[in-house]
């Protein structure tokens, strides 16, 4: 997620675009890289023009790199343009993740486009996560939009944090980077696992859960 210092989450009418910087950027790409889906919710995936992951480059690691992860787009009404970039430009066929509330001629229409359409009884975080742990799909990266983010920090389902602040101050009425209806309760306690400033200002900052999977592979510092 990337903020302005003053918790901005859209900048100039370009979305969350419209605050990234190079490295912001980079960071992006190589958690992509990282993941096994992208979960991201369909006002984000339209707003933001999205398109299938990149496939990642040769490497002496990787000389024959494996198939870029698929994205999952979260949504209601399967409200979605098949014509639109994240079906026709991508190498992994997306996944629609939708309820049967859904008009069954947007469904057909999506997976004629190329989708896999999964029908599920609801949408809440744990009905989501574990559809795609059932497809072998555990490493879940959310780019939100904040209503999605928001219902998987009030499930309790955030395991790490990567949180770009930008050094601009933009004040207005932009939203926050997670937001809903329900509130985590109690809150949801976070540790600073790493955090790295770039030339330009930009802090990239990485929090992880206390005792989640992410707090595993981390290293604490000497007074913890």
């Amino acid at each position: 997620m990337v903020s302005s210092l003053d918790g901005a989450v859209a900048a100039g009418g370009a979305g969350s675009q419209g605050l990234s910087t190079p490295a912001d950027r980079e960071l992006f790409r190589s958690l992509r890289r990282a993941a096994g889906v992208v979960l991201v919710g369909a006002g984000t995936a339209r707003d933001e023009d999205y398109r299938g992951v990149r496939p990642r480059r040769p490497t002496a690691d990787e000389p024959v790199p494996g198939p870029p992860p698929p994205v999952a787009v979260v949504t209601g009404s399967a409200a979605l343009d098949p014509a639109a970039a994240l079906f026709t430009d991508t190498v992994t066929a997306p996944i629609v993740l939708t309820t049967a509330a859904a008009p069954p001629d947007r469904r057909e229409a999506l997976r004629a486009a190329g989708a896999e359409v999964a029908v599920l009884p609801d949408l809440a975080p744990g009905t989501l996560l574990g559809t795609l742990a059932r497809r072998g799909l555990h490493a879940v990266l959310c780019e939100g939009g904040p209503t999605l983010l928001g219902a998987l920090v009030a499930a309790d389902a955030v395991d790490e944090l990567r949180l770009t602040l930008v050094p601009v101050l933009l004040g207005g009425p932009a939203g926050r980077i997670a937001a809903g209806p329900v509130a985590a309760a109690p809150p949801r306690g976070m540790r600073l696992a790493g955090h790295t400033a770039a030339g330009d200002g930009t802090l990239l900052l990485h929090y992880v859960r206390p005792g989640g999977a992410a707090d595993a592979r981390t290293v604490h510092p000497p007074n913890e």
